[in-house]
């Protein structure tokens, strides 16, 4: 997978499943819904799959699902996943461990892919874990915050989704007062159920609160259908200065707006995945990252990463070509935008990345 940008570290990704899946347990797991009698197979993601993983595991490009499956299964799980994973081009991996499902940890991720994996942890699902085992409200905000301390000491960053009103109104800007966290703990504690995540605002806010006193980067999830990053300017601004970057993970619909905040605010970037041109049309090239998001199959870091890659390197001739860069800036911004931002934002070793510097 080679180019203009080199390799990839993959700011925000899962892990994967660690059996093997027949035809449908697999093709539940490709991003889409299909209409009924027909196949996700015949969508972008199928047809990415069946051109870029079969080659992979030692077949043609475009064979039949059928015949890719049955593949994948005669070489077993954890081979076809260690031949996949390897040729991505991904050299780092950043693992959201809070995905529910049967998924490989970091650790599992990191050997099969021949990568150093790192941990981001979720938030609410470290408040629920703290909850189930607090039987006060005083031990339940005194466990929270020595499990946030924690958690920082090994982790290299923290994830929360970033829904209103939680980051949406004014009063979110800071951090919620003690008597108000107090009354929302009690409240939630007394109404929950085990293995229930918070979704009160007051506790949400006072749990984004503690991750960016931990000093860490805080990823902040978006959905689709949501209001987008925008509904969080308030929140942002009011950690600027607190010691704590940000990466907005907007997902396509939010791309531009999450890349005016980068623009505007010296602490926040925005993770992109299939199409880094939205993003880099606005924000500076030391703020995007590439986040592939990638899930249960590691065809999913494959395709994820093919798109992203030829799409950062149709970017960068275009530029070139137009005489809008030399080849030099060209090849300088595909290796931030690939690996050296998220080794920046992340604190990760720097590896062996050729051109980060600048004049290099």
């Amino acid at each position: 997978m080679a180019g203009a940008r080199g390799h990839l570290v993959d700011a925000y990704c899962h892990g994967v499943l660690p059996g093997d899946l027949g035809i449908g347990a697999f093709e539940a797991r490709l991003p889409g819904a299909a209409a009924p009698r027909t196949t996700l197979f015949d969508s972008p993601a199928g047809f990415a799959v069946r051109r870029w993983c079969p080659p992979l595991l030692g077949l043609e490009p475009h064979c039949s699902p059928a015949r890719y499956l049955a593949r994948r299964r005669e070489l077993g799980a954890y081979e076809a996943a260690r031949l996949l994973l390897r040729g991505t081009g991904i050299r780092a991996y950043l693992v959201d461990t809070g995905e529910p499902g049967d998924l490989t940890p970091p650790k599992e991720l990191g050997a099969a892919g021949g990568a150093p994996a790192y941990e981001i942890v979720r938030l609410e699902p470290l408040a629920q874990q703290v909850a189930d085992t607090s039987g006060t409200v005083d031990g339940f905000l005194a466990n929270l915050a020595e499990s946030v301390h924690g958690a920082a000491l090994s982790a290299v960053g923290f994830s929360c989704a970033a829904e209103p009103p939680s980051f949406g109104s004014a009063p979110a800007h800071g951090p919620p007062g003690p008597s108000q966290v107090r009354a929302a703990a009690a409240y939630w504690l007394g109404v929950r159920r085990v293995g229930e995540r918070p979704a009160d605002p007051v506790l949400l806010r006072h749990l984004v609160w503690h991750g960016v006193a931990a000093g860490l980067p805080l990823v902040l999830r978006y959905r689709q259908d949501g209001p987008g990053p925008a509904a969080a300017e308030g929140f942002l601004r009011a950690i600027e200065g607190a010691g704590s970057d940000v990466v907005l993970l907007p997902g396509k619909a939010h791309e531009s707006a999450a890349a005016r905040l980068a623009a505007d605010l010296p602490h926040v970037n925005v993770a992109v995945g299939t199409d880094p041109s939205a993003a880099l049309s606005r924000a500076p090239f030391g703020k995007v990252l590439y986040a592939g998001s990638a899930v249960g199959l590691p065809e999913l870091y494959v395709t994820g990463a093919r798109a992203f890659s030829g799409a950062l390197d149709r970017l960068v001739a275009e530029r070139v070509a137009a005489g809008e860069w030399s080849a030099a800036d060209g090849q300088r911004v595909a290796a931030l935008v690939g690996e050296g931002n998220a080794r920046r934002v992340y604190r990760l070793p720097a590896g062996d990345c050729d051109g980060l510097r600048q004049g290099r």
